[in-house]
């Protein structure tokens, strides 16, 4: 019989393949494969479904075993890890790949949409980004706490920090002023790179239509809506707005027995920028005084839930309506 799913245990150099008929009897074991030949491997095959973990380069093999014909379908590690078996037959990769197998014929497996080159290329400008916002972070810290042994005690706010810095710079002696003066070109070269990536997100912004209509939402500015063009995909992999909420790990985690529904904290699952990024306390913020339906709505959620409820309360709200944003397109209209 022929082969109709295969699993593969992806790694940098040597990969693990695992493949079944219809029966589920195996008919294909190469526990090692050189990533040369990898291709060749898989383009040998019959047209099947590839199952792979969702981790570094899964998005590009699936991309490269799709234009082979294949039907590829990646799944989040944490899924596949029931599947492994690890009591029989200890963690290898063979056994990796026979539980990837086994996992993607699952009927309520839940899938990682794949990713395109350019969708990629997008993700990298703000996970760079992001990486200059957090070295500059750490940098003013590392200011304020080497002040700090000199006597010189700053607040959280960057911008009086670099002002105070530079203001007390011809007071500090021998290497302090030199090492501070080292800090804040740091932090100035940080800057301005920043402000390079923020051109690229603006142009992004304005080529991408799902981004200009994202921007519709509460508190979605170019990041926002252009980090969830990025990361979500085909939005139609999922069910509703609410199923994108719990992707992001903004509904509340679910510890039910007996009859007995109990509820806890948001389980902050997903990805932590794009999470952020929902966070929406300026929204709030910006609230009050406003007389529109959503603006009303997320006061009456702060009097009634609490401030910090009401910020997952409006994140969510624009998960929700970002997933009708990118399956509905054009026909999406922000409700009055």
């Amino acid at each position: 019989m022929a082969i109709v799913t295969v699993g593969i245990d992806l790694a940098k150099n040597v990969f693990a393949l695992h493949g079944v008929d219809e029966a589920g009897a195996a008919r294909l074991k190469q526990p090692k494969v050189a990533r040369g030949k990898l291709n060749a491997a898989v383009a040998a095959l019959p047209p099947c479904v590839i199952g792979l973990e969702a981790c570094s380069g899964a998005h590009y093999w699936a991309r490269q075993f799709q234009a082979h014909g294949h039907t590829v379908k990646l799944m989040a590690p944490k899924l596949v890890t029931p599947y492994r078996m690890s009591g029989k037959r200890g963690k290898n990769d063979a056994a990796d790949a026979a539980a990837i197998c086994e996992a993607v014929q699952r009927a309520n497996m839940r899938f990682v949409p794949i990713k395109s080159e350019e969708q990629q290329a997008r993700l990298m400008v703000h996970r760079a980004r992001q990486g200059f916002v957090a070295a500059r972070t750490a940098c003013i810290n590392r200011i304020r706490g080497l002040l700090s042994e000199f006597g010189v005690v700053l607040p959280l706010k960057a911008e009086v920090v670099r002002r105070e810095a530079r203001n007390h710079l011809e007071d500090l002696p021998g290497y302090a002023n030199t090492v501070i003066g080292d800090l804040l070109s740091e932090v100035c070269h940080l800057d301005e790179r920043i402000k390079q990536y923020d051109v690229h997100i603006h142009a992004m912004a304005r080529d991408c239509t799902a981004a200009q209509q994202l921007m519709q939402l509460m508190g979605v500015g170019e990041v926002t809506a252009t980090a969830l063009v990025a990361l979500v995909g085909n939005a139609r992999e999922f069910h509703s707005g609410r199923q994108l909420s719990a992707w992001l790990g903004l509904v509340p985690g679910q510890y039910s027995s007996g009859g007995k529904a109990r509820l806890g904290s948001i389980t902050k699952a997903g990805d932590a920028y794009l999470r952020s990024l929902l966070g929406a306390r300026a929204v709030l913020n910006a609230a009050k005084g406003k007389t529109d339906s959503l603006s009303r709505w997320a006061l009456a959620v702060a009097e009634r839930r609490g401030y910090w409820k009401a910020v997952v309360a409006i994140a969510a709200k624009n998960a929700r309506m970002a997933w009708a944003v990118l399956t509905k397109g054009e026909a999406f209209r922000l409700p009055a």
